[in-house]
């Protein structure tokens, strides 16, 4: 049998024992240096690599307007990045937005469709190095009327894979990075 007394330090151990268990399962937990720096260079992917597009100021209608795709890695580890939907390849799919006088053009080119990349779908970037791709970008919008044109690259890079990942990322996990890259305008004239 049980007292006033005796089941008043049934529940006090009790409590504590619940107070106890539940400190108990709380556990300060410090990222280890390895996780830190994940968490750190993971959005930095996105400004680690640097773009350029440049193309002519004028040009008449008719004539070629060549646009020059630069990428290069400013960083101090090699970097692969898939080249797919980027001037590196050509172009395979719409990867400009394109405008004339504030109307946006129709692309006019190819739209590639195409199984999983492969180790040779990608181009290294070794520490401070450049890669370029050149497109006639007439080719693939129509770029006849007389006028101001704005070109920019789509983005973002669609896998860009740092030393020691794989390439490419298992079950298609790809590694996105926006690149800003400035927009081009060409003048076209009569």
């Amino acid at each position: 049998m049980f007292n006033s007394s005796g089941r008043r330090w049934g529940v006090a151990v009790l409590s504590l024992g619940m107070l106890g268990s539940a400190c108990a399962a709380r556990q300060d937990v410090t990222p280890s240096a390895e996780a830190a720096q994940l968490t750190q260079e993971t959005p930095a992917m996105a400004t680690t690599l640097t773009c350029t597009l440049s193309g002519p100021a004028q040009v008449r209608a008719g004539e070629p307007v060549e646009l020059v795709f630069e990428l290069s890695n400013p960083t101090a580890q090699s970097l692969r990045v898939l080249g797919w939907h980027t001037p590196l390849e050509g172009v395979r799919n719409k990867i400009f937005d394109v405008s004339r006088d504030g109307g946006a053009l129709e692309y006019q080119g190819p739209m590639a469709k195409r199984g999983p990349p492969t180790a040779g779908s990608y181009v290294t970037l070794s520490p401070g190095t450049s890669v370029e791709g050149k497109v006639d970008i007439a080719r693939f919008y129509d770029l006849q009327a007389p006028g101001t044109y704005r070109i920019a690259f789509r983005g973002p890079l669609m896998d860009v894979a740092r030393e020691g990942e794989p390439v490419p990322a298992p079950n298609g996990g790809f590694r996105p990075a926006e690149v800003p890259c400035p927009v081009v305008e060409v003048t076209v004239t009569p």
